[in-house]
């Protein structure tokens, strides 16, 4: 190498200074042999943390939770091939639920692409479908100015992952540190309020209804709704990703919209002759919930950071792409001056009816949760969630009166992503305990992560519906295929001893156990612990 005025490193110890700039103290992961430099270079600091997850896809969904709740950008390190292409259903839950992550993958050296070389795949072309952005490094001259756009652009706007490839033979070389300029702090430009014009809509509509959504969360704009809601007296439904972003006590608030929501709650959707709709999609399992034609007699106003999303099947009448709470601060404070006289909400006092009844003489879901809810009222704690019955059972019948409680995948509907996120959220939250609610088939899709618990000490307390059955499945065939039950069936492993073999205590709960005496044994210390409720197979949600 040259002598020269310029600051040669290697790659990879760039990679770590520029993480380290921005302020990276956490990565996900699982090493290979095309990044075993930048593993080697971690090794040698005490900056940055690694965390070895047991399966990549697990990285990835760990790494989301922890963006979720510290409020940074995750970062995974997967090898190439089949270390990357593990990771694609990690990103896209990511993706459509709109979390900052940038995904670091290696790939084979430059001389041997298109040779089919060992664990040569064309990753980047397929992920570009459920990422933000994919960036390819060409030269070692590209990785620093690329890590910084990936992470702007991961934590911009509507948030979202970022995929960097980056080839062997560039990760092992060297390169000129420039010290480039970090990232300033994201300004969004939002659009001008007509703060008067969504007054007028507001004060002509009869049964105003809000819908709060996911861009709530992201904005953590808890507090500007509800004095919005309150200071007009407009009820409140939620999505799934809104849920605890208004707290479910308050007597404004119905329940979740949509396929599997509260009763109340979509009666009020279809009464409502305005919607407010605050960062939500309205995806198929909102509206397929009801006919089109439903909705285009409403007046609605959109407000999104990306309000290009909405379904194009609904016609908005006021649409502002803005920051959500930077919208709800304009109209307070419009909406005060005016000295405006709120008049009675025309919508009746009904919430939170439990669609399916309370099966006699077995332990089900809808008694956990009660209890549970009970239990932990309160403490601040946060849940996961894998996907299915369960999942919806638990937003039903639990209640979430904090926000940012629950952690679940949304628009992915990703099983088997439950225990990863949990451990991501609890590494995030200092070792706080976290609750994995799950059911017996997401378990098993994710379960080696139990390893991970044991091994970093982690306070997660599992909670596994075990009903014999891929629950949601099963009910789907009860309702739609006249009963006729094939391949939802499933055989477990003795959870509470799979669990003791790695080192995690557990226990076995049935209709005969007192549940507060089990909350008791399980949350009342500071390691994993296992709950494996059997549960009747024949409840519905």
């Amino acid at each position: 190498m040259q002598l020269t005025d310029k600051k040669i490193i290697s790659v990879s110890k760039l990679i770590v200074k520029t993480f380290q700039r921005l302020g990276i103290d956490t990565i996900f992961g699982y090493p290979g042999s095309s990044v075993l430099s930048l593993y080697d270079e971690l090794y040698q600091q005490d900056r940055i943390n690694h965390y070895l997850l047991r399966h990549e896809q697990s990285a990835v969904h760990a790494a989301e939770a922890y963006s979720r709740v510290s409020g940074k950008c995750g970062v995974v390190l997967v090898t190439a091939g089949p270390g990357a292409t593990n990771t694609i259903t990690g990103i896209a839950n990511a993706y459509l639920d709109g979390y900052p992550l940038i995904i670091i993958s290696g790939q084979v050296a430059t001389s041997a692409k298109g040779k089919g070389a060992f664990q040569e795949i064309n990753f980047t072309e397929m992920v570009k479908h459920c990422a933000k952005a994919v960036l390819k490094i060409e030269t070692a001259e590209d990785i620093e100015h690329s890590i910084l756009q990936a992470y702007l652009l991961a934590t911009s706007g509507k948030k979202g992952p970022v995929v960097i490839e980056i080839p062997k033979d560039i990760l092992d070389s060297h390169t000129e540190y420039r010290n480039l300029s970090l990232p300033e702090d994201n300004k969004i430009t939002y659009d001008n309020i007509d703060t008067q014009k969504v007054f007028e809509l507001i004060k002509s509509s009869k049964a105003p209804l809000i819908i709060s959504g996911g861009g709530v969360v992201h904005a953590k704009a808890f507090k500007e709704l509800f004095t919005f809601s309150t200071m007009l007296n407009i009820p409140i439904v939620s999505t799934m990703m809104g849920i605890g972003t208004f707290p479910q006590n308050n007597s404004l608030y119905s329940g979740m919209i949509g396929t599997y929501g509260d009763i109340a709650a979509n009666k009020k959707l279809i009464s409502a002759d305005l919607l407010i709709i605050l960062g939500s999609r309205l995806n198929d399992r909102i509206l397929n919930a009801f006919e089109f034609d439903k909705f285009n007699h409403k007046t609605i106003i959109l407000v999104d950071i990306n309000s290009e999303e909405i379904s194009q099947n609904i016609n908005v009448d006021y649409n502002c792409s803005c920051d959500i709470k930077y919208f709800l601060n304009e109209m307070t404070a419009f909406i005060k001056n005016t000295k405006y006289s709120v008049p009675l909400s025309s919508f009746e006092v009904e919430k939170n009816t439990q669609n399916a009844p309370l099966l006699s003489e077995s332990l089900t879901m809808k008694k956990i949760i009660k209890e549970l809810s009970e239990y932990i009222k309160d403490l601040s704690i946060k849940i996961t969630t894998d996907v299915g019955q369960h999942q919806i059972a638990l937003i039903n019948n639990f209640q979430f009166n904090l926000p940012e409680t629950l952690i679940t995948s949304g628009g992915f509907g990703t099983m088997g992503f439950g225990l990863p996120a949990a451990i991501g959220a609890s590494i995030a939250s200092n070792k706080s305990p976290i609750i994995l609610f799950s059911g017996d088939g997401s378990f098993q899709m994710s379960l080696s992560e139990l390893a991970v618990c044991k091994e970093y000490n982690l306070p997660i307390k599992i909670m596994i519906m075990n009903n014999g059955y891929l629950g949601m499945v099963r009910q789907l065939q009860q309702e739609q295929c006249n009963e006729r039950y094939y391949a939802t069936a499933i055989s477990n492993p003795d959870f509470v001893q799979l669990a003791k073999s790695y080192g995690i205590d557990g226990i076995k709960v049935d209709n005969s156990c007192d549940l507060k005496s089990v909350f008791d044994i399980a949350l009342k210390n500071d390691r994993p612990y296992l709950m494996d409720f059997i549960i009747d197979p024949r409840e519905n949600v």
